[in-house]
């Protein structure tokens, strides 16, 4: 494990020693599981926008699959005549 030295508000330090002293922690244990969740969060996000893009230039080329043929599918479900999953129109 690194140490990094990392300059804190003081109201937030103040919070953060009574997180610590409340769960029975140590003040890098939280901020670990802080950063940890952080990071994870980002590259959720990171990847959302890189899949929007995609789809945005799905769209601008017409590879679309039509509003109407997904309702009827998704209506079939659990049918005893259960659609196709509708393909994509290029």
């Amino acid at each position: 494990m690194s140490i990094t030295s990392v300059r804190i508000k003081e109201e937030l330090n103040n919070s953060l020693k009574e997180l610590a002293e409340k769960n029975k922690r140590s003040k890098s244990w939280i901020i670990n599981e802080a950063l940890a969740e952080y990071i994870t969060k980002d590259k959720v996000e990171s990847q959302k926008w890189l899949d929007t893009l995609e789809a945005l230039e799905d769209i601008k080329n017409g590879r679309v699959i039509d509003g109407e043929e997904v309702l009827t599918w998704i209506e079939s479900w659990g049918t005893e005549n259960e659609l196709e999953m509708p393909k994509v129109k290029e």
